[in-house]
């Protein structure tokens, strides 16, 4: 019975984690954290989101692929990365003026962009493949530990990497990321 709980929750952990390194939410997760100091309640809006999306994959099985077009998804997701691309772009011009852009709410930042990026990726159809293969909750369980770990690395990278860049040149950078990831979600 163990054996078969620790496989329940080590596939879809070790299985999510390779899939979502280097994923778009991940890079944006990072891209977020260097606009605020607020950094455990972007990891909160983050986790809230990844919970809830992995959690209806998980609920729902392979359903999910069936509920939402899957065009909808991506057309919202990419116009929400351009938008944050954007009001990074204009806010870099007013560093200048105040000391550095910082996020108004790093909590409904992070949950909102992981939200809606988070519907109908890899991720979260692989945890409603592996919810109907294995033990959902376990499933859940071994899929938000993965994204934790990786969600919280993509944190605190950002963090270091505000230490060492200039802040005009990580908004100049990020707001080009996402655009650029808000095109490839269009295309």
């Amino acid at each position: 019975m163990y054996v078969a709980m620790i496989q329940d929750i080590l596939i879809p952990f070790l299985l999510v984690g390779i899939a979502e390194l280097g994923d778009k939410t991940q890079l944006a997760i990072l891209v977020l954290s260097t606009k605020t100091k607020q950094y455990l309640s972007l990891l909160a809006g983050v986790m809230l989101a990844f919970v809830l999306t992995d959690g209806l994959a998980v609920l729902l099985g392979s359903f999910i692929t069936e509920m939402v077009p899957m065009n909808h998804v991506r057309i919202g997701a990419g116009l929400v990365f351009i938008l944050f691309g954007i009001i990074i772009l204009v806010n870099r011009e007013k560093e200048d003026e105040e000391d550095s852009y910082e996020l108004n709410n790093p909590f409904i930042s992070g949950f909102g962009l992981i939200l809606v990026s988070e519907m109908g990726d890899k991720t979260q159809l692989a945890s409603a493949l592996f919810a109907t293969q294995y033990e959902p909750v376990f499933v859940f369980v071994g899929v938000i530990m993965a994204l934790f770990v990786l969600s919280a690395t993509a944190v605190f990278l950002g963090k270091f990497i505000m230490g060492r860049i200039n802040k005009r040149t990580i908004s100049l950078v990020a707001g080009i990321l996402f655009i650029l990831m808000g095109i490839s979600f269009l295309l």
